[in-house]
């Protein structure tokens, strides 16, 4: 087994090459033998951040680029996903299970990542996410 898996990847605003690279970080997180609940935090939060980076940060613009940044051993994983947009508030963004907000799409992800991550954090600027997910 490895010691340590750190890399830093860029990627176009493509949702296929967004996959590719998902699947080759979840691929060395089975290397480092997380537990099955631990690979699942990870896919959904790695899955949701880059989307988010895509869609909302770059506004899927083809010419703009998405970086992941991963820290990976047996005991801890640490994931950056940079966009190239304006950034924006995470605490602007409207609780989704407030009632008034049962019907709207967004703020999802965001809860979701914090729900499932150990630690979810932003940049000042807010065009970065920072999570990590301890192995239990």
């Amino acid at each position: 087994m490895p010691e340590k898996y750190v890399t830093t990847l860029t990627i176009a605003s493509d949702l296929q090459q967004a996959r590719r690279l998902e699947d080759s970080l979840l691929q060395e997180v089975g290397r480092f033998g997380y537990s099955e609940s631990a690979v699942f935090a990870i896919k959904l939060a790695l899955e949701e951040a880059i989307n988010n980076a895509i869609r909302h940060g770059n506004h899927s613009d083809p010419h703009k680029h998405v970086t992941v940044r991963v820290e990976l051993d047996v005991a801890v994983m640490t994931i950056s996903v940079a966009d190239e947009g304006p950034g924006f508030d995470p605490g602007g963004v409207p609780d989704p299970t407030a009632d008034e907000n049962l019907e709207k799409p967004s703020g999802r992800g965001i809860m979701l990542m914090r729900a499932y991550m150990d630690d979810v954090h932003y940049n000042q600027r807010g065009n970065e996410i920072c999570m990590c997910k301890r192995n239990a």
